[in-house]
């Protein structure tokens, strides 16, 4: 027992319980935002190129966004290790289609930060994933 009290009073280990609830809550929030679009019309953020290569359309393909975005956040609450690389590699194939749209620079730099946060939640749940903690 004074293991688990050593461990969770570790900064890292705080700062991988802060990025274990924050990539899960933060994908599940803006996956079932795709649905509602009470934050923002999700729509505009698909890049006019990428949008002509789909063979569905642009809405259509959000909402298929949203699915995998609600999927990512259930992988990173099961499965932090795997499912921090998988939104990391998202988030960067989300900065590349909001590069292609003009005005849309600063959300991309934003994303790339979230990337590199999920990268830090994969390299901390190597340590920390699966640790038992008493409540």
């Amino acid at each position: 027992m004074p293991q688990t009290i050593v461990v969770t009073s570790r900064p890292a280990y705080q700062a991988y319980q802060i990025l274990h609830v924050g990539f899960i809550v933060a994908p599940l929030l803006a996956g079932l935002d795709k649905f509602t679009h009470v934050l923002t019309d999700w729509d505009r953020y698909l890049a006019p190129v990428v949008a002509g290569m789909l063979p569905v359309s642009g809405h259509t393909f959000m909402l298929f966004v949203g699915l995998v975005e609600i999927a990512a956040a259930v992988l990173v609450a099961a499965r932090p290790r795997i499912g921090a690389y998988v939104v990391a590699a998202w988030l960067l194939g989300i900065v590349v289609n909001l590069l292609l749209i003009p005005g849309y620079f600063d959300v991309a730099l934003r994303d790339f930060g979230l990337a590199l946060g999920a990268l830090a939640l994969a390299r901390l749940s190597e340590e920390f994933a699966g640790m038992p903690v008493q409540a």
